[in-house]
């Protein structure tokens, strides 16, 4: 049974507006070498780390499943236009590399360091109670892994989308879950690289946009009565 909407969503299509109380917290490449101070930075990614924190305590607090997705380099199987770059030596999320681990502030207490052999062959990686890694390919998520499989396995209908570079991995994400007709919340403020007309972009296949505090708000309500 479909959860009803709550605040500012209580009037959005019912068939696309979150459902909080079946929702997982997926962040997208929020990783060393993508941070300020890595091998490949990309603009904004450590000015939202502070959004990303408070959105994993809430989702944490509300026991809802967290899955942290990573990028790692490995041989050939990588986009196309990386591997030029790549075979040349780029020091990039390496897999095993301290850039490849995900940023620090982001994992729970007495998280194990990325395992790259299981994460290559496919396996989520778990860091927490209720909380994973995996891996991905490409630049969408749901490209050649088992996420959407983990999702309806913890009863999952809602993507809430945060992390690193919306032009790219991201937004790929969020087409691939509309495509398996999940819904997708992008927090705005906790994405990096996410401009003016993105969200219009993307609210026309569905995606609905929310600030860190408005999401912390619709988490916190799935413990009341």
């Amino acid at each position: 049974m479909s959860t009803p909407a709550r605040g500012r969503f209580a009037g959005a299509d019912p068939h696309v507006a979150p459902e909080p109380e079946r929702s997982a917290l997926v962040l997208v490449d929020v990783q060393v070498d993508f941070a300020d101070g890595g091998a490949s930075p990309v603009p904004g990614t450590s000015e939202v780390v502070p959004a990303l924190v408070r959105l994993l305590r809430a989702f944490r607090r509300a026991g809802r499943p967290v899955v942290h997705v990573v990028r790692l380099y490995d041989g050939d199987d990588v986009d196309l236009p990386r591997r030029t770059l790549l075979a040349a030596g780029a020091p990039v999320v390496r897999p095993g590399s301290p850039g490849s681990q995900i940023v620090a502030d982001l994992l729970p207490a007495g998280a194990p360091a990325l395992d790259p052999q299981r994460l290559l062959a496919g396996e989520f990686q778990q860091l927490g109670p209720r909380e994973w890694a995996m891996w991905k390919p490409r630049w969408g998520a749901f490209h050649r892994t088992r996420l959407e499989e983990h999702l309806r396995a913890l009863d999952v209908t809602t993507v809430v989308l945060a992390g690193c570079n919306f032009p790219n991995c991201p937004r790929a994400t969020a087409y691939g879950a509309s495509e398996r007709d999940l819904r997708v919340l992008l927090v705005r403020d906790a994405i990096s690289g996410l401009l003016p007309g993105h969200e219009a972009e993307a609210a026309r296949i569905g995606v609905l946009a929310a600030a860190t505090t408005e999401v912390e708000d619709l988490v916190a309500a799935t413990g009341e009565a």
